[in-house]
C-alpha cells in the first residue's frame, strides 16, 4: 500500500511540474514597442538599410553565452546575427540551442560586422 501511495505522489508531482512548465509565461526582458519585423538574412546582408531603425527579429537560438546568457546568435540561410542583451539583461536564462526567441533593437557595429543591440527580448 505504501508503494502505491508513493507512486501516486511521485506521479502527481511530475504532472504538476509539467503543467507548471507548460503554462508559465515566457521570460521577457525590456519593453517591446511593436517595431517592424526584419529577417536575419536581410539584417546581415543589408545593414545600411536598417541603421538607426528599431527592428524586430525572430529566430531559433543557435548558441548562447555560457557564462551569463548575455548574448546569443540567430542563424538563417547561412547568415548569423549576434543578439546582445547587455543593455537589458546581463544575466538572461540560458536556453538550449533550438529554442525560439524574439528580439527588438538596433543594429550596431561589432567586431568587424554588425549585431542587434536588444532593447527587448522574449524567450519562448
Amino acid at each position: 500500500m505504501k508503494i502505491i501511495i508513493g507512486v501516486c505522489l511521485a506521479s502527481l508531482l511530475g504532472v504538476g511540474a509539467l503543467v507548471y512548465r507548460a503554462t508559465r509565461p515566457a521570460p521577457v526582458y525590456g519593453k517591446f514597442i511593436g517595431a517592424p519585423r526584419a529577417e536575419v538574412a536581410d539584417l546581415v546582408d543589408r545593414p545600411k538599410e536598417y541603421k538607426g531603425k528599431t527592428v524586430a527579429v525572430e529566430g531559433i537560438i543557435r548558441r548562447q553565452c555560457k557564462a551569463m546568457g548575455c548574448f546569443f546568435f540567430f542563424e538563417e540561410r547561412d547568415r548569423i546575427l549576434r543578439i546582445d542583451l547587455a543593455e537589458i539583461a546581463m544575466e538572461a536564462p540560458k536556453r538550449r540551442d533550438g529554442r525560439r526567441a524574439r528580439a527588438e533593437g538596433q543594429l550596431v557595429p561589432f567586431s568587424g560586422g554588425m549585431q542587434l543591440m536588444a532593447s527587448a527580448v522574449e524567450f519562448q
